[in-house]
């Protein structure tokens, strides 16, 4: 009888990515994919290992997991970032784990749980700077959207990140395969891509001498059967005239750019190891809302960066003020140990870094709600996602997965998941938006 295995992933899209890799491996050698822990014998997590927060949901999700083997488990796997990062502590201080998979080693799961199958434990901590090639991959994703990641690694070396000691350098994944994985997607019913990497802005440069994502972008649009594409982690110093002129004139690229860009004071940019400087961030947002017609741009900030001084973060919040990100993700700053950032006098306290954030945060609520009321009475194509509380749920162009808020609307039609329709929206709060189907 075959082994069931199950699979749960955490973090970032990246790594659902990878964890789909490794479901389609499983599904390759024989085992049984099952979607309920309870009824596994091999049970795979995925962890996120970036920040704090994710060290301790990957810690407590291998807890939880763990619980199983009283029952049916045989073997329980930690992947991914945490395993890279930590192998020593989760072999000392989790015993309840029997395989590890470093980054670099995702593709070695079938030959890693054999192992432990067969003598208890094994451990697999290859290259990091592993070349990217297709894998039989199996989405776990609805069937109207996926995710391809375009690159792996990072060379930008921020001093408060991790990641290049994680996920190892810059590797573009050549062109050729990323058209072919997406023409295949697209077969197969998928409506809307979302491109990923550490940063996509890269895109090309250690292949082709070059970056290449504006090619690589027109190309996509190029699959007829696609209707959205989307592209996340664009570092702001990267998005030129070219980029900026596919988004305009490419009907299928969404018009919508997630733009990371953790602080708005030249001070402190240049102590994260930031490539650019408030005013060239503000002049990229100016151009492109002047150049693309209703962008809906979103970014990440950091608060509590070490050092940082009360008129830097007043610095901060007049940058966030005149930028009007229209979505934003706030963080407190995160001590990775490892990081030049950890050793960088002038760490705050939690409770000012919270606080901080927290202001931040008041603002981009204020933003949104502003952002929303401009929305009223404008009519926009929208993806169904679901149904609760009487309402149908989406997203517009201007709204990406799990990151964004939703739209709510009533239909008088019975619509399924996945389809396209035309909403007007009538309401709105600080964060969603609420409409009403009308006819195309």
């Amino acid at each position: 009888m075959n082994n069931k295995i199950g699979f749960v992933s955490l973090g970032c899209s990246k790594n659902l990515v990878d964890t789909e890799n490794m479901i389609g491996i499983m599904a390759k050698e024989g085992y049984e994919i099952v979607s309920d822990p309870a009824e596994a014998d091999i049970i795979v997590v995925n962890t996120c290992g970036f920040i704090d927060s994710a060290k301790e949901e990957a810690i407590n999700t291998l807890l939880e997991m763990a619980e199983y083997k009283n029952e049916n488990c045989k073997l329980l796997v930690c992947a991914g970032c945490l395993s890279q990062r930590y192998s020593e502590d989760i072999k000392k201080e989790l015993p309840e784990v029997d395989v590890i998979l470093g980054t670099g080693s995702y593709k070695d799961i079938a030959v890693a749980v054999k192992e432990a199958l067969e003598k208890g434990k094994s451990q697999y901590l290859g290259d990091i700077n592993f070349e990217i090639t297709d894998e039989e991959r199996i989405r776990t994703t609805p069937d109207y959207m996926a995710y391809i990641k375009i690159g792996e690694g990072c060379d930008n070396f921020c001093t408060y990140c991790a990641i290049p000691s994680i996920r190892g350098k810059y590797r573009s994944r050549k062109m050729e395969s990323i058209i072919a994985e997406a023409g295949k997607m697209a077969d197969e019913g998928v409506k809307e891509i979302i491109l990923v990497a550490q940063d996509t802005t890269r895109y090309g440069i250690d292949l082709y001498g070059e970056k290449k994502l504006p090619e690589l972008l027109r190309r996509l649009c190029a699959i007829e059967k696609l209707r959205w594409v989307r592209v996340h982690y664009c570092y702001p110093e990267a998005i030129d005239d070219e980029l900026i002129e596919v988004f305009k004139t490419e009907e299928k690229l969404v018009k919508y750019l997630d733009i990371p860009v953790q602080h708005g004071c030249d001070s402190v940019l240049k102590r994260m190891g930031r490539k650019t400087t408030r005013a060239q961030i503000l002049d990229r947002v100016s151009k492109l809302r002047r150049e693309v017609n209703g962008i809906t741009l979103r970014t990440s900030i950091i608060t509590g960066f070490p050092g940082e001084t009360r008129e830097e973060f007043e610095s901060l919040l007049s940058f966030v003020e005149e930028a009007r990100f229209d979505r934003m993700g706030v963080f407190a700053y995160s001590m990775e140990e490892g990081t030049p950032a950890a050793k960088l006098p002038g760490q705050i306290d939690e409770e000012v870094k919270e606080a901080r954030r927290e202001a931040v945060m008041e603002k981009a609520r204020e933003i949104s709600k502003e952002h929303n009321e401009a929305m009223l009475d404008k009519v926009f194509e929208v993806v169904v996602e679901g149904f609760e509380d009487n309402l149908y749920f989406g997203r517009s162009g201007g709204e990406s997965v799990d990151v964004d808020p939703k739209i709510y609307f009533g239909s008088l039609d019975e619509l399924n998941e996945g389809d396209f329709i035309k909403v007007k929206i009538v309401n709105f709060d600080e964060y969603d938006l609420y409409g009403e189907q009308v006819e195309d």
